[in-house]
């Protein structure tokens, strides 16, 4: 990556007309990759719910009161089943994602070690979203057989502090460092629609655009506004927007696979259709993200015939990792790191709080 990234020159791609933007956008895709190809990836949430962040979108907060059904870690064996069924439909990769705000050294990080390595064996591409993580987790995850680490940005460093208080910015870009010095294969991107200006769309691309190197992925996210969370009454993101958004990843990300994430439920198929065309390149396939609806892979898979897609092979972009016994190595003796918590205060996040507490009560009556 030799270009150096402004606000200003992002801001400048972003505001292009929109037919020219996305001309570039398909022009860029095309010269970095094939355009009839889309990976198709499935999110398995493997320990959901109870987690001790105010993220103020994420409806498995423990604050917060939602309808998500909290579950315990996942089995080896329920995770390969999974992994199975998502193979068989067309996936090829699987991305397990945990409700911790860090990975703890012990029995259940453990565990999902052997997930990793199960995950691999099966020829799958594996990704891991399990919150702030540091060089040394890192590496036992790369020594299982680790592919891919999710650790998004969100937002902006600015605006972020207005969606998050539980954790620094900062870590975030630490455990992307860590990611990609144990040679992990870095997943980075964010949501739109959290009220949010252009401005801060494009900060994120910036930050993102100038890591060196840059994310092999970019998620690009919808915001889907759950009942319960600080973010409930947010107003669906227009499509012209989500057009906009990948287009400019793909510009500024020429390399990166854009992730079409969450929020595809709310998109037509001509909708869909533009964001493949302006660069696009995976959809996450299967009726859930982790706890929020997503299009049904029958579905998906009707577009795709429609459109002349074909599923991309696993592997494409990289080898796959060799799984080897280091990964087992105790690290129980070594402790855990103490991550940062900010000093701020979110009203609305803290509002969301206490209204969680009061229905609470009402339900134990």
């Amino acid at each position: 990556m030799d270009k150096k990234w402004t606000l200003d020159s992002v801001l400048e791609i972003y505001n292009k007309p929109l037919m020219e933007l996305i001309y570039e956008a398909a022009t860029t895709h095309r010269l970095n990759h094939n355009p009839l190809e889309v990976q198709i990836s499935t999110l398995l949430s493997i320990k959901t719910g109870g987690c001790p962040e105010d993220c103020g979108y994420c409806p498995q907060a423990a604050r917060y009161h939602t309808d998500i059904e909290k579950n315990d870690l996942m089995s080896v064996s329920q995770v390969k089943a999974q992994a199975l069924r998502a193979k068989s439909n067309g996936s090829s990769r699987l991305c397990m994602g945990a409700a911790w705000r860090n990975i703890q050294n012990n029995e259940e990080f453990d565990q999902v070690l052997e997930m990793v390595e199960t995950v691999n064996g099966l020829d799958m591409e594996v990704c891991c979203t399990l919150g702030m993580m540091t060089e040394e987790q890192a590496k036992r995850l790369a020594d299982a057989g680790l592919y891919a680490y999710n650790h998004n940005l969100d937002s902006s460093e600015d605006h972020y502090k207005e969606i998050i208080s539980t954790r620094e910015y900062d870590d975030r870009i630490k455990t992307i460092e860590n990611a990609s010095k144990a040679g992990i294969s870095v997943c980075s991107g964010g949501i739109i629609g959290m009220g949010e200006t252009d401005g801060d769309r494009c900060s994120m691309l910036v930050t993102l655009a100038n890591m060196s190197p840059q994310p092999k992925s970019v998620p690009i996210n919808a915001l889907v506004a759950v009942e319960g969370t600080p973010l409930e009454e947010q107003k669906p993101v227009p499509i012209w927007d989500m057009v906009r958004m990948v287009a400019t990843t793909r510009i500024v990300m020429p390399e990166a696979v854009v992730r079409l994430s969450a929020g595809r439920t709310d998109m037509t198929d001509e909708g869909q259709s533009l964001c493949f065309m302006a660069g696009a390149s995976s959809i996450f396939a299967g009726d859930k993200l982790l706890t929020t609806p997503n299009p049904d892979v029958k579905n998906d898979m009707k577009l795709f015939d429609v459109l002349g897609l074909k599923p991309k092979a696993p592997f494409e972009d990289g080898d796959q990792p060799v799984s080897n016994s280091g990964y087992k190595e105790c690290m129980s003796t070594k402790g855990n790191v103490k991550w940062s918590r900010p000093d701020h205060k979110i009203e609305r996040n803290e509002e969301a709080k206490s209204k969680a507490k009061v229905a609470r009560k009402e339900l134990s009556k």
